[in-house]
């Protein structure tokens, strides 16, 4: 049979070569891998998508998973450099392009997500392309960058690409909440709540492949479409049925419990686990941050009811320093570990004002945020804001979180409880998915995975817990060498002075302009 010839007037595109990376700082300050972290970015593979298969080459890497991104032969390789992360890793953004450029000049540098929609104005003076809307403006970007022909006809996440997901399968069935606390970075962008067509779910379970389990990574999976969430509920019986998955997680609001038979679908559809951020057990506190949707029943009824039901209830707990005492928030841990009933916190974290919340708009007209505050120091592990008590004690207290120490036998101790209150009601998966994680926690010094850094590397640089006074990370030494243009890359963008008053970084990156308060615009 005579190969076929392309016709006389083809001419082969060149292949472009894409490099996609989460960028993270993680919040040890060390340079380890969290291979075990659940959920894992995904933002990588679905800004794959947007590239056309035949026509580019894509890589994708996450800073969560491998560690600090610092090859030089995968740093030099790009055409095009596509960057995504947190609020607080805009630094590392820069660290990056730093890198891409001193190798290749001719690097396209695009960079999109939280940071970059926080800092629009400030954003654009480091990167070719500034991405403020959802993950499909990329295709406006290849197409403009590239050329049309190399945009993919449909977008859908490459998970082909996801080397670090392992067994667990990761699909969005919903965009954005219907809920607006004020420390929640969706409420500072208030991008409305959003459902995806079922088809396109579908294709993205498709997609992903057999797997044993399936998270829904949706900011809020319930929402406010009760009909669309019924619907979902029948497509996952679906693909249960033709052998996708099995078992299932998602994120929920506390309003989903309100529902009578929401916890009877879900468990008959294959759900094990709901995560829901409860925050707190301090109702006034909720209400102070406007997370109403928390306060409408007890929250040790709302989890004894899930868990009863065998659907494992999962949560965050957020510790606000500035306006409760320590002897407070230990009273709350010490109720939370003394009571088996239910599960304890997923992960701890300090409130954080994060840049364009509300919370971040009332720190800043209130005066507390600590002089010398940086970015990178909105982790939920260093302290930002002048706290009620002595700060000596709250370093101790916010340095014991870590691994929880001065806990660790009344959390042996919830276990066996819980274990015995539940073992007829969860599977073993169940369980261990609900004490597995906590345990972890206590032994964070023996379980996390070093990158070959070295421990000396690793440890130069003891934590104060405060962000005046917080070292940076290794990360902003440069790995290699870099041009001398790209200093400023590797100095912390800075949210207040040394007076603790907003810093030019901010007034001037499109945030600070629009609602920063009258004495600092005056300055400006």
């Amino acid at each position: 049979m005579q190969e076929m010839q392309p016709p006389r007037n083809y001419i082969a595109l060149p292949r472009k070569r894409v490099l996609i990376v989460n960028c993270y700082f993680d919040d040890s300050r060390q340079p380890i891998r969290r291979t075990n972290k659940i959920p894992q970015a995904v933002g990588p593979i679905y800004l794959a998508g947007a590239f056309a298969r035949e026509s580019c080459d894509v890589r994708c890497y996450t800073e969560v998973a491998s560690g600090p991104l610092e090859d030089e032969g995968l740093l030099s390789w790009p055409d095009m450099l596509v960057l995504t992360g947190l609020t607080n890793g805009f630094d590392r953004m820069l660290h990056l392009t730093a890198y891409a450029r001193s190798k290749n000049r001719r690097v396209i540098v695009v960079a999109g997500g939280p940071p970059i929609r926080a800092l629009p104005l400030l954003s654009k003076k480091f990167f070719d392309y500034t991405c403020l809307g959802d993950i499909e403006e990329l295709r406006e970007v290849i197409a403009e960058a590239f050329g049309p022909t190399y945009v993919a006809k449909q977008m859908l996440p490459r998970y082909d690409l996801a080397y670090w997901l392992g067994r667990i399968g990761y699909v969005e069935s919903t965009r954005y909440c219907n809920f607006r606390c004020s420390f929640c970075a969706l409420t500072g962008e208030g991008r409305p709540y959003q459902t995806y067509d079922l088809d396109h779910i579908r294709q993205q379970i498709m997609a992903s492949g057999k797997r044993r389990r399936m998270l829904f990574l949706d900011n809020n999976f319930y929402g406010s479409d009760r009909k669309h969430f019924r619907a979902r509920i029948g497509l996952i019986n679906e693909m249960r049925r033709a052998g996708q998955f099995q078992h299932w997680s998602a994120l929920v609001t506390n309003d989903f419990y309100r529902g009578g038979e929401n916890l009877r679908l879900v468990r008959d559809a294959g759900c094990e686990v709901l995560f829901s951020g409860l925050e707190s057990f301090d109702n006034d506190w909720l209400r102070s941050f406007n997370k109403l949707q928390n306060t409408s029943s007890p929250q040790v009824e709302m989890v004894t009811k899930s868990l009863n039901a065998g659907v494992v209830f999962a949560y965050g707990l957020m510790l606000d320093v500035t306006t409760r005492s320590i002897a407070d928030l230990r009273r709350e841990l010490e109720f939370i570990t003394g009571t088996p009933e239910i599960t304890v916190p997923s992960f701890i974290t300090l409130s954080i004002p994060l840049l364009g919340t509300p919370y971040f708009y009332q720190s800043v007209e209130n005066g507390t945020l600590l002089p010398d505050t940086k970015l990178r120091d909105m982790d939920g592990t260093t302290i930002l804001q002048r706290p009620l008590d002595d700060i000596g004690e709250v370093v101790k207290f916010v340095n014991d979180l870590q691994s929880l120490r001065g806990f660790h036998g009344l959390m042996v101790k919830h276990a066996v409880g819980f274990a015995r209150l539940y073992r007829s009601k969860l599977t073993k998966a169940q369980m261990v998915l609900a004490l597995g994680n906590n345990l972890l926690t206590c032994a964070q010094p023996l379980t996390t995975s070093f990158t070959g850094l070295g421990w000396i590397k690793a440890r130069a640089k003891p934590r104060t817990f405060i962000s005046s006074t917080e070292p940076l990370d290794h990360m902003y030494t440069p790995a290699f060498r870099v041009d001398s243009r790209f200093e400023s890359h590797f100095k912390p963008t800075m949210v207040t002075d040394k007076s603790g008053q907003l810093h030019q970084d901010i007034i001037q990156s499109g945030l600070g302009q629009m609602r920063a308060p009258r004495q600092a615009l005056a300055r400006a």
